[in-house]
């Protein structure tokens, strides 16, 4: 399967608005909104993109770490599964260098990581060692990666629908982090279906729509998740992922963060603690562009040292997502647990 420009530029809208009717969408992309909704199921069913929702992990609200991982060779695809199948850990890598595979977990607290990610850590056969590195703040994360595909007057009309849907600040700001457990419900369908709407909850959960109207609504206001368009690396045109791991002087986080902003390949930049304190992850056309990467790095953020660039073989699961090895979406979805219930 191959996607089209105006596949791409579909993804690129719900990039930006992950939850943009098809109507609106049919406003900036000049298509109709049928043939919208028609071209977006063919890109879901086929893995190609997906539109989910998963916890912020914004270091003020929960606790989102970087853990590297050492496995014995034979029992690797033991380990990576048994890994995979822990809620809390959303992302999981192989890694091409001194370390085996890389994660990323949130949970609600330190305390949380400790018993519900460390402790099974230690327990599953052939995981030999783990370092994890505590994330201290969260400068720029996937939800904001977009794809280079519309054009001047289209991207012009979708700010204006994006500003015209956007949740009021005030209800944002008394929603907090905290949700009563009904809320909290919702978040598994969310995860599924970024896109599902209170209906759809409704009939899955057996409750009133409207009741599960207000329930999201408070949800969405409450800052609590991200919500992503994804779409299958292998079909957008940065099939490469680096990490590295850097120091960045005391004081200089923000500038540093800023600048990197305006680096479009930067996929996710965070402070943290360990024997580096600053994380960057790209996507990249090929490997060719890591050096050009690391080149515009030192250009851009003054000051910076690289420690050590990691790049990934291969993403066994995304934000909860398992993906097939072509990048690819499975359909299957490791929840979160639910975070921060109200007591």
């Amino acid at each position: 399967m191959e996607l089209s420009e105006e596949d791409l530029a579909l993804v690129q809208v719900l990039q930006a608005y992950p939850r943009l009717g098809w109507s609106d969408a049919a406003k900036v992309l000049g298509v109709h909104a049928t043939t919208l909704a028609a071209r977006w199921e063919r890109l879901r069913s086929s893995g190609a993109a997906w539109v989910t929702a998963h916890l912020a992990g914004d270091p003020r609200q929960m606790l989102l770490a970087f853990v590297a991982v050492d496995s014995e060779m034979h029992l690797r695809e033991s380990v990576t599964a048994q890994l995979a199948a822990i809620p809390e850990i959303v992302t999981v890598e192989e890694a091409a260098s001194n370390r085996d595979l890389m994660l990323t977990v949130i949970t609600r607290s330190l305390e949380e990581f400790s018993s519900k990610v460390g402790s099974r850590l230690k327990g599953i056969e052939g995981l030999t060692k783990y370092q994890s590195a505590l994330c201290t703040r969260l400068h720029t994360s996937a939800d904001e990666w977009r794809l280079n595909i519309l054009g001047k007057s289209q991207l012009a009309a979708l700010r204006t629908l994006g500003q015209q849907g956007r949740p009021d600040t005030k209800q944002a700001a008394a929603g907090g982090a905290r949700l009563p457990e009904n809320h909290l419900d919702l978040l598994p369908f969310l995860a599924r279906d970024g896109r599902a709407t209170a209906a759809d909850i409704a009939r899955e959960l057996g409750r009133h729509p409207a009741t599960v109207q207000r329930q999201l609504n408070r949800v969405l206001a409450s800052r609590l998740l991200l919500f992503r368009c994804e779409i299958a690396q292998s079909y957008s045109s940065y099939p490469v992922t680096c990490q590295w791991f850097a120091n960045v002087p005391a004081g200089r986080h923000e500038e540093a963060a800023a600048a990197l902003r305006t680096i479009s390949n930067v996929r996710l930049s965070a402070s943290t603690t360990g024997p580096t304190n600053f994380v960057i992850i790209m996507w990249l056309q090929s490997l060719a562009d890591v050096m050009t990467a690391e080149l515009a790095l030192q250009q851009k953020v003054p000051g910076i040292d690289l420690v050590e660039s990691v790049v990934m073989l291969r993403t066994v699961k995304r934000v909860g997502w398992m993906l097939n090895d072509d990048t690819t979406a499975s359909g299957a979805v490791v929840h979160a647990r639910k975070p921060g219930a109200a007591e």
